[in-house]
């Protein structure tokens, strides 16, 4: 992608890209939830639809002249609703935290209960952090893992019994494992709650068929991010169950209208305008997420996190869960005396992106964390396979037995950089 104009009118912000650019050619890419977008993706993004307000929505637009934002916008919602078995899709969400908002807005009322993953077991801040806005408006009720790292659903359940919450929420920030979604909607039929997931992390690998999908298990609906897995720009998607009526109308807080107060909470509840040239790029992310090519690219990133959690086993690695169903791996340093922050700054100095991760029960506090967090999407992206996968392991091993031996960082460093031109990242030059 040419930036001439930038480069003559913003020579500052110029500077940054291209200094941003080689960061991410030179270096490895292992942050669970960052990926890279194709060239077809970035071109939409910088389009002129970043001209045009489109309040509300096709067919029912407040400004004039809608003819082409009607049609991305449509695209986008369809090709949503087919990729992940929806009856309605919303795709002007500006992300995945504010998308939980419009959802929670949507279907609960102020002081409502939600039972959701406890953060330090692999929830989100958007699941019930107490540091978050999301906690002093709904009253939060937190489940956790065994210390298999398996959800206790005895517990849930004995939860949801004992708190009658309104809504039950599936999914994680940072949880390797695949979730038993039939438990999750047995439960929440048996105190008569909505079952929400949010699959943010996972929504590639969902659309791919690769991992299961929370709407053919009977939820409600759920909400993923367009970025990590899915490889699109970033934004959200609320996907629901049941159908659209009147937008004009108010309509009855039933299960049957889920998709119109979606769309009202989306707007006007908690945004104005969409952002329309990133709804032109995410209908760009989904058609390609509906190749071949793609499932290619989702089974192969489960093939490499498995490989990445069995080479880290074997060099005597402690994994939360011990193992992983999906994209990431979380290495467990409690037993250690360094901690997940000391690993990602070795990481950093030889240029592998990684991110420090609580761990169930952390003895640590979060910014000095027990666990660090790998993914494989945005390696898989630029090609790397099982074999490469190990060596990425490698690198990463030494890194950490030698991360006050500076000059042998430095060494490193120019290894990892050695491997990265082997693997260029998509639609990106130096």
């Amino acid at each position: 992608m040419s930036f001439d104009h930038i480069c003559s009118t913003d020579p500052a912000i110029y500077s940054a890209i291209q200094a941003e650019t080689r960061r991410q050619s030179e270096g490895m890419e292992l942050i669970a939830s960052e990926n890279y977008q194709s060239a077809a993706v970035l071109e939409a993004q910088s389009s002129v639809f970043a001209n045009k307000y489109s309040e509300w929505f096709p067919g029912r637009r407040y400004y004039g002249w809608q003819e082409n934002t009607d049609t991305i916008e449509q695209l986008a919602i369809d090709r949503a609703k087919t990729l992940f078995h929806a009856d309605h899709a919303n795709v002007q969400a500006l992300s995945g935290a504010a998308a939980n908002l419009c959802v929670y807005a949507a279907l609960l009322e102020p002081g409502d209960t939600i039972l959701g993953m406890d953060l330090s077991h692999g929830g989100h801040l958007t699941h019930g952090a107490p540091v978050t806005f999301f906690s002093k408006v709904f009253n939060f009720i937190r489940y956790k893992t065994l210390p298999s790292g398996e959800i206790d659903f005895d517990e849930v359940r004995r939860l949801a019994h004992e708190h009658k919450p309104k809504m039950i929420l599936a999914w994680f920030s940072a949880y390797p494992r695949e979730l038993d979604y039939d438990q999750f909607v047995a439960i929440a039929h048996e105190v008569g709650a909505i079952a929400y997931a949010d699959i943010s992390h996972i929504g590639g690998l969902v659309a791919a068929g690769v991992l299961a999908n929370p709407l053919d298990h009977g939820f409600h609906a759920m909400m993923t991010t367009t970025h990590k897995s899915l490889r699109g720009p970033r934004g959200a998607l609320i996907l629901s169950k049941g159908t659209v009526s009147n937008p004009l109308k108010k309509p009855d807080q039933t299960i049957e209208n889920i998709p119109t107060i979606i769309d009202r909470a989306v707007f006007p509840g908690m945004q104005g305008g969409p952002h329309m040239q990133t709804i032109a790029a995410i209908a760009v992310a989904l058609h390609e997420a509906a190749t071949p090519e793609f499932k290619t690219y989702a089974l192969q990133t489960i093939t490499n996190a498995s490989v990445m959690a069995e080479e880290f086993i074997s060099r005597g690695y402690k994994l939360v869960t011990g193992w992983t169903d999906n994209h990431m791996v979380i290495i467990d340093f409690s037993d250690c005396d360094y901690d997940g922050k000391d690993a990602e700054v070795a990481l950093d100095h030889i240029g592998i992106s990684t991110s420090k991760s609580t761990i169930p029960d952390d003895p640590r506090p979060p910014f000095r964390p027990s666990g660090l967090r790998i993914g494989m999407p945005a390696m898989t992206t630029r090609g790397v396979d099982e074999t490469w996968t190990r060596l990425i392991v490698d690198f990463i091993d030494r890194a950490l037995a030698h991360q006050h031996d500076k000059n042998y960082l430095n060494q490193l460093k120019d290894e990892v950089v050695t491997f990265c031109k082997h693997y260029p990242v998509p639609s990106v030059s130096l």
